[in-house]
């Protein structure tokens, strides 16, 4: 494994896997705003967009694309950072897609100190020595009320959202990480949210990344 990644540790970045209505972009903001450094979410797909000239309307329709095809049973397109070249067939192809996003996303990490939420970012920066992993969970029912505050479906409907959305989720990251989504060891930090709540949870993350990194 590779520790050279990453320009300076004068930069920490924050990684954060969330189930479906656990809160965890939530606390992600919350992680951020405390910091006072940048949140990223599904602005991955307009940088990514924009470096590679790729519409960003194209990334949105692969994740949609995923999202009904019933992939995932392999790990061939496990993510290795290889960049397809404009004149190829595949450059708009779904793993070429994700490989700009996780481009991106290494650039941040060089960059900057920041939250980013989602798009296997702790797997894409894994031998980083400047990111901490988090993992946000909760039990069925919290996120089930949460869920049922934002949305408008009846609760039947609402427990078969819950159940696609964590399903796309732990698929996308097995399709292209080749490993399990829930698997702990995938994380530094893995936190239930509907025990400790958003505050707590925000606390232990700025507490870990305190005893970490000393900063």
């Amino acid at each position: 494994m590779n520790k050279e990644r990453g320009n300076t540790m004068d930069n920490i970045v924050i990684t954060i896997a969330r189930q479906y209505g656990s809160g965890g972009k939530t606390v992600g903001q919350m992680v951020a705003e405390e910091l006072g450094i940048p949140f990223y979410s599904r602005d991955i797909l307009r940088l990514a967009s924009e470096d590679s000239g790729i519409s960003e309307a194209l990334f949105g329709e692969a994740d949609e694309k995923l999202k009904k095809v019933p992939l995932f049973k392999s790990s061939k397109a496990a993510y290795d950072g290889d960049l397809i070249p404009p004149e190829s067939d595949d450059f708009v192809s779904d793993k070429n897609l994700f490989n700009y996003q996780a481009k991106i996303i290494k650039q941040l990490a060089d960059r900057e100190s920041c939250v980013i939420v989602g798009r296997c970012a702790d797997y894409v920066l894994r031998d980083y020595p400047n990111v901490m992993s988090v993992f946000v969970y909760a039990d069925e029912q919290f996120c089930f009320d949460r869920a049922m505050e934002r949305n408008s479906m009846t609760p039947k409907e609402m427990e078969k959202y819950i159940a696609k959305v964590d399903k796309y989720r732990g698929d996308y990251y097995k399709y292209y990480t080749g490993q399990d989504w829930t698997d702990a060891r995938n994380y530094d930090l893995c936190l239930n949210c509907g025990v400790l709540g958003f505050d707590k949870c925000k606390e232990e993350i700025l507490a870990y990344r305190k005893v970490r990194f000393g900063v």
